[in-house]
């Protein structure tokens, strides 16, 4: 019973850590050093809209921490008699866990939008889905520093 508690508490502690490590691709969503810089505008029209994933984060974090609380979870079983063994096992099991948490979490809807741009060229740009688009939408496209967003 302790060791499902420990558990359970542990994947609430993993699931607040790995939040805190959430970033946005959104189109509506500006990093701070993203402000007060001038932007590249070009504008087209909407050839097709496709929706499909983003990757979750792989960052050591959910492997560090879901190591630990495997860790500290492996070593209370035995009550001593082969807990460091356990909690090797524990760290082992709770780090690919982790990682895979990490990635679960952090995976997101997001939008292959592909435009006619004014003056011809066809352009894609993938982003999450904060906004609607569909074919036929003139739209614009903000650039800076090899970052692009679709707007209305």
């Amino acid at each position: 019973m302790k060791l499902r508690i420990m558990a359970h508490l542990s994947l609430l502690v993993l699931i607040s850590v790995l939040s805190g490590c959430v970033s946005s691709n959104s189109g509506s969503v500006y990093s701070r050093d993203e402000a007060k810089r001038v932007q590249t505008i070009k504008t087209g029209v909407v050839e097709s809209v496709r929706t499909v994933k983003l990757d979750g984060t792989k960052s050591p974090v959910g492997t560090i921490a879901g190591g630990a609380i495997g860790g500290i979870a492996g070593s209370s079983i035995g009550g001593g008699r082969g807990s460091a063994i356990a909690a090797v096992i524990g760290a082992v099991a709770g780090g690919l866990a982790g990682s895979a948490a990490e990635e679960a979490v952090t995976r997101k809807d997001a939008l292959e939008i592909t435009i006619k741009v004014d003056g011809g060229g066809l352009i894609a740009i993938v982003q999450e889905s904060d906004e609607t688009f569909k074919a036929g939408d003139r739209v614009r496209i903000v650039e800076h520093g090899g970052t692009s967003r679709v707007t209305h």
